[in-house]
């Protein structure tokens, strides 16, 4: 008899604070032979394998937002002028474009494909979309005053001038190309 009125108390306290509960709860009655779960818990969602663990890019900036802006635009402002020096010097790439507006600079090389460098505030980095090497994401490695450093993909380590540097060459086969002495370019 008690157990049966320990069991419907239980059950009673248990429905009105339903969502109180956060862990599963096993209640065994000891005059009854069966056994009365009542819970709320839901089992987390696992969102990957167990063999291998997410990966979640760590921003590390060295620089503050105000000295991030300044480089940034020094970089792009000088691949920019760069990129308007190359075009004006070659004319053998037809439908060659070049657009740089609000910190992203298209450089449109024809049949050489689409080069888009932007830069990326929230992460301090400048992101790079190649159509020879694809999409890389830079950080700018250096002194925390900006002064002196470079855009360095943390991958391979190799820098933001010298990939453009490498397969640019490859398009602009009779000029020698001079990325590195851009602003920070390494030099």
């Amino acid at each position: 008899m008690y157990g049966r009125l320990a069991a419907n108390f239980l059950l009673r306290n248990i429905a009105k604070n339903q969502r109180n509960l956060r862990y599963l709860s096993v209640i065994k009655c000891c005059s009854l032979p069966r056994t009365i779960v009542a819970t709320n818990y839901t089992a987390p969602q696992r969102k990957y394998s167990s063999t291998k663990q997410p990966t979640e890019h760590v921003v590390d900036s060295i620089l503050d937002h105000a000295t991030y802006e300044r480089v940034c635009a020094e970089t792009l402002d000088g691949l920019n002028d760069y990129f308007e020096q190359l075009m004006e010097s070659i004319d053998n790439i037809p439908g060659s474009d070049l657009a740089y507006s609000d910190g992203v600079l298209t450089v449109n090389l024809g049949e050489h494909g689409t080069y888009v460098i932007n830069r990326q505030t929230p992460n301090r980095q400048i992101w790079l979309s190649s159509p020879t090497s694809g999409p890389k994401r830079y950080d700018f490695v250096g002194e925390s005053s900006g002064a002196t450093g470079k855009w360095i993909y943390r991958h391979n380590s190799q820098s933001l001038h010298e990939l453009l540097q490498l397969e640019l060459q490859k398009v602009f086969e009779t000029q020698k190309l001079e990325f590195e002495d851009l602003p920070f370019g390494g030099r």
